[in-house]
C-alpha cells in the first residue's frame, strides 16, 4: 500500500536544485533566475500533490501520508547555508512560501477542506491578519484555504492581485504553486 520514500522527494534531488542556485548568477530582476526559484518551489509543490493524490488514490494510508509530507518539510525547510547572502534569502523566500503548502497537505489528509469560507474569504482573512499582526491566525487561514485549493477550488488572481508583500504574499505565492502542482503534477525538470 506504501510507495518507499524516494518515490516523492529526496533530500539529493533539493540539494540538487541548491547546487544549481548556488552555481547561477542570480538577479531577482531576470527572468531566468526567477524561473529557477520558481521551478525550485513547484518541484516541492509537486511532490507534495503527488503524495496528496497518492493518498486520495487509497495508495497511502493517512499515518504515511502524513508522514511523507513530513519527510518532504524536514528536507526543504532545513537550514541552508549559502556564503552568498542574497541568494540564502532567496531560498529562505521560497522555503517561506511552501511552508504554507507543507501546512495546507497536512491539514487536507488529517481533516478534508476546510468548509466555512472560499478561498478568496480566506485571503482577505488572513490579509486581515497580518494588518493586526496575528501571523498566526494568517497562516491558518491560507492553511484552510489551501485545503480548498487541493479539493479543486481556485486561487481567484483578483484576491491575490494587490497584497503587499509580505508572509501573506509568501504564502500565497507558495499556494500558487501548490495549485499549479494539483492541476498538473509534472515533475519539474532539472536543466544540466
Amino acid at each position: 500500500m506504501t510507495e518507499p520514500e524516494e518515490t516523492f522527494y529526496t533530500e539529493e534531488r533539493w540539494q540538487n536544485w541548491l547546487d544549481r542556485v548556488e552555481e547561477e548568477t542570480l538577479d531577482p530582476e531576470d527572468e531566468d533566475s526567477a524561473r529557477l526559484l520558481l521551478n525550485l518551489q513547484d518541484d516541492a509543490a509537486i511532490a507534495v500533490a503527488k503524495v496528496v493524490s497518492a493518498y486520495d488514490d487509497g495508495e497511502l494510508d493517512q499515518e504515511t501520508a502524513v508522514e511523507e509530507i513530513a519527510g518532504i518539510r524536514d528536507v526543504v525547510l532545513a537550514e541552508v547555508h549559502f556564503e552568498n547572502e542574497e541568494k540564502a534569502m532567496l531560498i529562505d523566500g521560497v522555503q517561506t512560501s511552501l511552508v504554507c503548502v507543507f501546512y495546507a497537505a497536512e491539514e487536507f489528509i488529517v481533516g478534508g477542506p476546510a468548509e466555512e469560507a472560499s478561498v478568496a474569504e480566506y485571503v482577505a482573512a488572513a490579509v486581515d491578519a497580518e494588518e493586526n499582526e496575528d501571523v498566526d491566525a494568517a497562516l491558518g487561514y491560507l492553511v484552510q484555504a489551501g485545503t480548498r485549493i487541493i479539493d479543486g477550488d481556485e486561487l481567484p488572481m483578483e484576491a491575490v492581485e494587490d497584497l503587499e508583500y509580505g508572509l501573506v504574499s509568501e504564502w500565497v505565492n507558495g499556494l500558487d504553486s501548490l495549485q499549479s502542482a494539483m492541476s498538473d503534477p509534472e515533475v519539474v525538470e532539472e536543466e544540466d
